[in-house]
């Protein structure tokens, strides 16, 4: 694929190591000469200095073959106006991160893909762990979570079936078990110590499901 990142920070930074190290072709533009030249020091990039909302520099970085377009810059209003480009230059693939939640519908009425506050989701994760730490969040998507949470040796359902945990808002996609044995979870599957479990919930809903689950699966404190 040929694909074009805009702004050099954290995100866009590792956003274009991971697109070479898949063997994408990848042009990176951003404002600051000294970012793209480090850039270019460590990755088979091709590195454009200037400004993604003129059409010129867009231009430059092949806009015209681009198969994807990802905008990752903090500022909200240079995303949006970079990806409606794109979109001019029909562009199949339009993605861009949002900075603030409330601007969402703007990028949505362009019809561009968003990551709603990078920040945000960071924050949520670390809070969650410090909440949890048998939980490892794995995802946040649109209207929910998933997550991974582990059964301790001594919680209260561990020698029960599935069907005796109770359940409200969430369900069960796998469990793993030690050895790497992954399980589709049926009714009539044993919790053991240690399985790990993925689990989805809605996003309104996080709160009471990890409750839930943290008093099914967590040792009670003595």
């Amino acid at each position: 694929m040929y694909i074009i990142i805009v702004g050099l920070g954290g995100i866009g930074r590792n956003l274009a190591k991971q697109a070479v190290e898949h063997a994408n072709n990848v042009v990176v533009i951003d404002q600051e000469e000294a970012r793209c030249s480090d850039v270019l020091e460590h990755f088979d990039v091709l590195a454009v200095t200037g400004n993604a909302t003129d059409k010129t520099t867009l231009e430059e970085a092949g806009i015209e073959r681009a198969d994807a377009l990802i905008a990752t810059t903090s500022d909200d209003s240079v995303n949006l106006m970079t990806c409606w480009l794109a979109k001019k230059f029909r562009v199949q693939n339009v993605v861009s991160i949002v900075n603030q939640s409330s601007h969402s519908d703007f990028f949505k009425e362009v019809g561009v893909r968003i990551s709603e506050n990078p920040d945000e989701l960071v924050a949520s994760r670390l809070y969650y762990w410090t909440q949890n730490p048998q939980l490892q969040q794995l995802a946040s998507i649109p209207g929910g979570t998933i997550f991974e949470i582990i059964a301790e040796q001594g919680a209260p359902i561990v020698g029960h079936e599935i069907r005796e945990l109770k359940v409200k808002d969430f369900v069960f996609i796998a469990i793993r078990r030690s050895g790497g044995e992954l399980i589709i979870p049926s009714g009539n599957v044993k919790i053991q110590p240690n399985d790990i479990f993925t689990v989805f919930t809605k996003k309104e809903a996080e709160d009471d499901c990890l409750r839930l689950l943290n008093k099914q699966l967590k040792k009670s404190a003595d």
